[in-house]
């Protein structure tokens, strides 16, 4: 199978569809990481095709992604990667490699240099990190902000400019 670029407005939906089931955010580093997002959104931003994403700034891919300024966002459209997904929002990046630990098959991404995709997934973004703003607890919403940070460790939002979006025929 062969990977074929599509424009981002093509399989938006698809996206937006599987995110609360969950897609991996992978970034270079020693060794590279990989990581289950459940939240974000896509859209256009200054000119250009984008994603938001959320990490907490305690996730072992925080500090990787401060350094590389870039990532991929592997969407498992329609496939079964459930138990994937789940082990590698639960194992840390800090103790070894998650794509060997959870049998995740990697590649280079099309349009980056140094990141990697999860080829396990048919839909891929790669992104180039434009804005990095970490959340304001007290701008939160009080509702939100019990729900989703009562303990603290509130994300720290990246838009990013989606470089390449493509997916396996």
């Amino acid at each position: 199978m062969a990977w074929e670029e599509v424009s981002y407005e093509s399989v938006a939906q698809k996206f937006l569809e599987q995110l609360p089931k969950g897609a991996f955010l992978s970034v270079k580093g020693e060794p590279d990481n990989t990581l289950t997002i459940g939240w974000g959104a896509i859209g256009y931003i200054w000119r250009k095709p984008v994603l938001l994403v959320m990490v907490r700034p305690s996730r072992h891919s925080s500090s990787l992604l401060e350094k590389a300024g870039e990532f991929s966002v592997s969407v498992p459209v329609g496939q079964h990667l459930q138990k994937e997904l789940l082990d590698c929002g639960k194992l840390s990046g800090r103790d070894g490699d998650k794509f060997e630990r959870v049998k995740l098959q990697k590649e280079p991404s099309l349009a980056l240099l140094h990141t990697p995709i999860v080829a396990d997934c048919n839909l891929q973004f790669d992104c180039r990190t434009l804005l990095r703003q970490p959340m304001d607890r007290d701008a939160l919403d009080e509702i939100v902000r019990e729900i989703a940070y009562s303990n603290g460790d509130e994300h720290v939002f990246y838009m990013a400019e989606i470089l390449a979006c493509y997916i396996k025929r």
